[in-house]
């Protein structure tokens, strides 16, 4: 028998400056809640000091709330620290536009893996285990596979309920293709970049500057596989949305070293942050 034990923690906020509701009470007792599901549940067997526990933020914006319906978009940032510093690297930032659950206040939120409670416990969930594995996958080359498995298996069951975000024709990037994408061997890079660009590059930060910066730049020409099979893979984009102010900074600060190559390589697989690229000096 698994005994499972606290392993993260996170900020849930919600923000419903666009709701016209006068009572907000409701609005608090499900951030309290939320964050009390999340960070007081048991999700791991990994027995992890509070500095070491899965750090992650989910925003829940708040389009509409009408009787005990709740619709919206969420924000998900995963983050995790540097060997020997302070500092927090992002490592996933991803919009979630398809968030629509139903909750009456003071109503008890239970995780269950073998059943599907509601929407809302489905979906923190299942960012819950994403978060577990991304953060994983930073420290050892797929470790994060057990998690993201727990995460596929709530897709499976809310997909019963035919609420959308679970389902492969309900988009490109939701909640199904995430995690289908990241147990896919076709997009296999991602996850070993991941690794490559923590633990060869940022983690070495604070003992070699040089060596820290070249590995984070090699780590990058490593998705050069992934790009020529699915240029438009959008796994590609959440790397980059998370990590491209960084990236900037580093090979921008720091000791010089060869910078011609990586700039080629991310003009080419992330256009779309060609403003951002040519900050770089």
């Amino acid at each position: 028998m698994k005994i499972f034990t606290q392993t993260v923690n996170c900020n849930f906020v919600l923000n419903s400056d666009f709701v016209d509701q006068t009572n907000q009470q409701v609005f608090s007792t499900l951030e309290k809640s939320v964050n009390e599901f999340i960070n007081t549940n048991l999700w791991s067997n990994k027995l992890l000091d509070t500095h070491q526990r899965v750090k992650f933020n989910l925003v829940l914006n708040l389009n509409s709330y009408k009787g005990s319906n709740f619709t919206g978009t969420l924000q998900v940032q995963v983050e995790r620290p540097v060997y020997e510093s302070t500092y927090l690297t992002p490592i996933f930032n991803f919009l979630d536009k398809d968030i629509s659950f139903n909750y009456d206040e003071f109503q008890p939120l239970f995780y269950n893996p073998v059943s599907f409670e509601s929407n809302l416990i489905s979906i923190l969930s299942f960012y819950v285990y994403i978060a577990m594995g991304l953060e994983a996958d930073t420290f050892k080359t797929n470790s994060g596979t057990i998690f993201f498995k727990e995460a596929q298996k709530i897709v499976s069951l809310a997909q019963q309920n035919s609420i959308k975000g679970w389902n492969q024709s309900d988009g490109t990037r939701n909640r199904f293709w995430l995690v289908d994408t990241l147990l896919s061997n076709t997009f296999k890079e991602y996850r070993t970049v991941q690794y490559e660009y923590h633990r060869n590059g940022m983690d070495l930060m604070t003992t070699d500057l040089k060596k820290a910066k070249a590995g984070v730049l090699n780590s990058i020409e490593n998705f050069l596989p992934l790009y020529k099979r699915r240029p438009n893979a959008f796994l590609l984009q959440t790397f980059f949305d998370a990590k491209s102010d960084e990236i900037v900074d580093i090979i921008s600060q720091g000791p010089e070293i060869e910078i011609k190559q990586t700039l080629k390589i991310l003009n080419k697989i992330a256009p779309y942050f060609g403003p951002k690229w040519k900050k770089i000096r």
